[in-house]
């Protein structure tokens, strides 16, 4: 154990006009904590220059950091704050606790240890669980059980068919199987990276009762069943599950008052995926195939029969037939299905496809030993190099979705080493995109704020972390750890943006959500969608704040963040933003 003594180093020597309280000095950091390894780095921002000491202290023996090190920042400056500091740690440190200290007041209490993610982990897990459609174990009701009345399919339009299940998408009660394969597939992955650290926690349907099955399996299992029922023939597939009838403000999901024509809570259209442009009101998506979800099921369908040998051989061999059809719908109908609105412009506006052939080829090939997967994955990787959101400055919501390309890692491991070294390449490209971006701001944040950035966030730091187990390239790691630490606290307004993580500290308290307004409960866990350009937010309808804004001297003039129940484009929590951040947790740990 090393030996901490001495004194941390002063902060601005220099006189200053008038007297600093610890008032007027805000820290911004990782409110988790940091790996023993790391190097923690600390933003301090003042009203005024510094005078006095800002004293790192170890709790437990009352030692002061001898090597702690700042610098005043002038290049990038982050808000109305005219000073900005970066106060860095050295690495290395020893476990434990350590608070930071101006004039006899703590400003921060900072955690270094191994396991600072264990603690929140089925957190995330919860979250998805109370997203459930169908029996809610959070609400401990059953909705939805009408779901739904078909359109666009070679049936006459509003047949029923079962297709209840899966997650509802955010604040709101739609259900899209663009961002529910993606969930499901992004939780497969993260339980294949480390299945030892997923809990038996709850049963099946998210009762308190371990049933021998990961909580994750039994989460990813749930959506593995909707995207089932959602291929009910050969060559069908449904994409979605009602439209904006459904924003009628906040609601029980059992007490849905949305009136898709058949009275409230009963019957939701339900959209067949046809590969044309959808809208049964005003306005219309744009569409030109099906393989984006075609793609993306077909690896979600893959991964599962692996992992389903073991537990449910029969299972298994549903979800390999299942990925084997319609894997082969994308190949007949290539191009992308988006997502359908009804009274307003807002959808998903995905319009790439060629990364998620390539993510269900690479896994089709793993399960099969068929060549002709291996030869189309190569084919899509080629289609899609580094094209996606961090090659562009903006893009439109949704647009570049997933938000990052899944098929360069699952293809890596069985490519020919002339491929690996271009999959490589293009992570590469990308991940510079965003350090070029970083370099021009004072947090070395390089992510585009659209709405979601949150999850533009979790996504470059999956990124990171997957071209280091590709490459070994250690580089882009730094960049990472800022980025990853801008999720937890070190950003403007020293808020995490995940609901409820960590306890005690600032979090999404008011967040968009049912359960917020309704029962006056914030279930932990849910991945906010995070900054916005103001330009985007004061152009949205509906948008209006409900209380002050209470981070209002954090602000600039170009990006906004609101802890608000009104505000939907920053500070509502997402199902698939969730899952994406599972995968990142257990890459983190």
């Amino acid at each position: 154990m090393s030996v901490m003594i001495a004194l941390i180093t002063t902060i601005g020597l220099l006189s200053m006009s008038h007297s600093i309280s610890a008032q007027d000095i805000f820290l911004r950091y990782n409110q988790l904590g940091y790996h023993p390894d790391e190097k923690p780095t600390i933003m301090v921002l003042s009203t005024g220059m510094l005078s006095g000491p800002l004293d790192v202290i170890q709790i437990d023996n009352g030692n002061k950091i001898r090597e702690a090190l700042w610098q005043p920042l002038e290049d990038g400056l982050w808000g109305q704050f005219p000073y900005q500091y970066l106060l860095q740690l050295p690495a290395n440190l020893d476990e434990g606790k350590y608070v930071v200290r101006f004039e006899e007041k703590n400003l921060a209490h900072i955690d270094i240890g191994h396991a600072i993610y264990d603690p929140y982990r089925e957190d995330l897990l919860a979250f998805m669980r109370q997203q459930r459609c169908g029996y809610n174990p959070y609400f401990e009701d059953v909705c939805h059980q009408s779901d739904g009345r078909i359109y666009y399919a070679p049936v006459p339009d509003s047949t029923y068919y079962d297709f209840t299940g899966g997650w509802h998408d955010a604040g709101d009660q739609l259900k899209y199987l663009i961002t529910g394969s993606n969930a499901t597939a992004r939780m497969l992955m993260a339980y294949t990276f480390s299945p030892e650290k997923f809990a038996d926690q709850t049963d099946a349907l998210g009762h308190e009762i371990p049933n021998g099955i990961p909580d994750i399996l039994d989460e990813a299992k749930w959506g593995l069943d909707w995207i089932l029922k959602l291929h009910p023939r050969t060559d069908w597939l449904i994409h979605q599950i009602a439209d904006d009838r459904d924003h009628r403000g906040f609601k029980i999901p059992a007490k849905d008052n949305a009136d898709y024509g058949w009275g409230p809570n009963s019957y939701r259209a339900a959209y067949f995926a046809n590969g044309a442009p959808q809208g049964l009101g005003q306005w219309k998506s744009m569409a030109t195939g099906i393989a984006n979800l075609a793609g993306r099921c077909a690896a979600a369908l893959a991964m599962a029969s692996t992992i389903w040998e073991s537990i449910d051989p029969y299972f298994a061999i549903q979800c390999k037939d299942a990925s084997i059809e319609i894997y082969q719908m994308g190949k007949q109908q290539e191009g992308y299905q988006q997502g359908n609105s009804f009274g307003a412009p807002y959808r998903y506006n995905e319009d790439s496809w060629a990364d998620d052939m390539e993510w269900g080829a690479a896994e089709l090939y793993k399960i099969t030993g068929e060549n002709h997967y291996l030869q189309d994955a190569v084919h899509y990787a080629e289609m899609i190099k580094e094209d996606g959101w961090m090659a562009r400055d903006t893009m439109n919501h949704y647009q570049k979705y997933p938000f990052m390309n899944m098929g360069h890692y699952a293809l890596y491991s069985i490519a020919s080493k002339e491929v690996q070294l271009k999959l490589a390449g293009w992570y590469r490209k990308n991940i510079e995109k965003i350090a070029a971006r970083a370099s021009k701001n004072a947090y070395e944040i390089g992510v585009v704020f659209l709405w979601c950035s949150n999850n533009l966030t979790v996504n470059f730091i999956t990124q990171v972390i997957l071209y280091e187990k590709m490459t070994g390239d250690l580089r882009y790691h730094e960049l990472m750890e800022k980025h990853r630490d801008w999720l937890f606290g070190r950003n403007p307004w020293g808020t995490s943006m995940f609901t409820g993580i960590p306890v005690g500290g600032e979090f999404p308290e008011d967040v968009h959500l049912p359960a917020t307004v309704l029962l006056r409960h914030t279930p932990a866990g849910g991945l906010i969608d995070g900054p916005i350009y103001m330009s985007t937010f004061q152009n949205l309808f509906g948008l209006e704040l409900q209380d002050p804004d209470e981070f209002a001297r954090f602000q600039n003039a170009y990006i906004t963040y609101h802890d608000d129940i009104g505000d939907f484009s920053t500070n509502e929590p997402t199902m698939d933003g969730t899952a994406d951040a599972i995968l990142m947790w257990s890459l983190l740990e």
